[in-house]
């Protein structure tokens, strides 16, 4: 039996249109909402991290409590369809409430809707993702589903960075009604785009086993190598690519000397990576997605190890770089959870289960530790060599230059030489889905 190639191209539109509000309300709450908070609120800049520093500690914590729930329990529209039409609503209120503060709101208010606001997301996000990997049993139709999420993904983050923007240049108002205004389209985009997602696209079926006990399904975690591998490879490259995100725009600032250019940069460098999700997915058409994945890695290290030649005015090399890694970035997005969906049919092979809400917790928390270990390590290190974010001079720039670019291009390689030669390649995925079909086909027939 022929694994199901997915979902139509309707039907991908339809679920790619929940990763758009999801995406839009991320941004803002972790870049724009600390100096709101802190200058139009009056909020005390130390007291506003601290509370966002308790957010992010909750919303780690939650993931994997979200990823058994969602496994485990079963609302009326299903597994993943349940969860998701669940979280919607509050998810919305809470991005709105926080997004819209009053006059005066204290840091309980901040602290509220911001441990609201991180729940519900999880809630949302963890079944959104694990539906998409259980659309499609095909090894390429898995890429097409989640370059579908992906790109729809970077859109969001787009009209982030957008709204704020526009609203601000145009002089419509100021930076508290350009988050007016993203509230409004969240509060809306969210619970319309889940609404749509859910008429158009079927529940995956149930599993045919009961799902195993906790401490049976952590040994068969951990004996699923090739998740265990692409995890490590996925949290070395997520570091690879949080230090230039998080440097980007003191890179742009200091280095550049261009502080006007961060947005126009980084608009340019995300709307590249919309252009790459499909190239890359027709790529691994021909290459397969772990080795397309690795070419896109190893041209990223080619690109950066250019920028220590960039300095003051180099607006226009900068400009072909973000272009390039913005290319390159599109793999970084779809390829890997499509490898993520392959690498879960061999839990499902072992267990008779689809644990794909499980997987993608550990997913979600493999990039939040990621993206913490590129703060943790770089501002300390820039601190160490004397470097100030409103400063003139040299001082620091060189440990700038180097977290930014040279750092990066160490740790793909060390990704790119976990995944160069990684076992569930298309025709590994063949035989597996064919050992698949055939215990299905046989109820009784013992586990792999």
């Amino acid at each position: 039996m022929a694994p199901a190639p997915g979902p139509s191209w309707g039907q991908l539109a339809a679920y790619a249109g929940p990763a758009l509000p999801l995406a839009a309300l991320t941004l803002p709450l972790y870049v724009i909402l600390p100096s709101y908070y802190a200058g139009a609120i009056g909020l005390p800049l130390a007291q506003v991290g601290f509370i966002l520093l308790i957010v992010r500690l909750a919303d780690a914590i939650s993931d994997p409590l979200v990823g058994l729930a969602a496994d485990r329990f079963h609302p009326p529209l299903g597994r993943r369809r349940g969860w998701l039409a669940l979280a919607a609503l509050p998810a919305a209120l809470a991005a709105f409430m926080i997004l819209t503060p009053p006059d005066g709101a204290s840091w309980v208010y901040l602290l509220g809707w911001g441990l609201a606001l991180s729940l519900g997301y999880t809630a949302a996000i963890i079944p959104y993702t694990a539906w998409g990997a259980e659309l499609a049993d095909d090894y390429h139709g898995r890429s097409r589903v989640a370059g579908a999420r992906e790109g729809m993904v970077l859109v969001g983050t787009l009209v982030a960075i957008s709204v704020p923007a526009l609203v601000e240049a145009s002089g419509a108002g100021d930076q508290g009604d350009a988050l007016a205004v993203l509230a409004w389209l969240v509060a809306l985009a969210l619970p319309l785009t889940v609404m749509l997602a859910i008429r158009a696209l079927p529940e995956p079926a149930e599993p045919t086993r009961a799902l195993p006990g906790l401490r049976q399904g952590l040994a068969h975690l951990a004996a699923n190598r090739p998740f265990v591998r692409l995890l490590v490879a996925f949290v070395v490259n997520g570091f690879a690519n949080g230090l230039p995100a998080t440097l980007f725009l003191f890179f742009v600032a200091r280095v550049l000397e261009a502080p006007q250019m961060q947005g126009p940069f980084l608009f340019l460098y995300f709307f590249c990576g919309i252009a790459g999700v499909p190239l890359w997915i027709a790529v691994s058409k021909r290459l397969g997605k772990h080795r397309s994945w690795s070419f896109a890695m190893l041209g990223a290290c080619a690109i950066f190890a250019l920028v220590p030649l960039l300095g003051p005015g180099d607006l226009v090399g900068f400009a072909a770089i973000c272009v390039l890694t913005g290319l390159a970035l599109g793999a970084d997005l779809a390829l890997p959870s499509a490898i993520q969906a392959d690498v879960i049919d061999v839990d499902r092979l072992a267990t008779g289960s689809r644990r794909s809400g499980l997987y993608f917790a550990l997913w979600g928390l493999a990039t939040k530790l990621s993206l913490a270990l590129a703060v943790g390590l770089a501002f300390p290190l820039l601190d160490l060599a004397g470097f100030v974010a409103e400063g003139t001079g040299d001082g620091g720039l060189v440990m700038l230059v180097a977290l930014y670019a040279l750092v990066p291009v160490a740790l793909k390689l060390v990704a790119i030489a976990l995944m160069w030669n990684f076992p569930l390649d298309a025709g590994a995925h063949a035989e597996l889905a064919r050992s698949l079909a055939a215990r299905d086909e046989t109820p009784g027939r013992p586990l792999a």
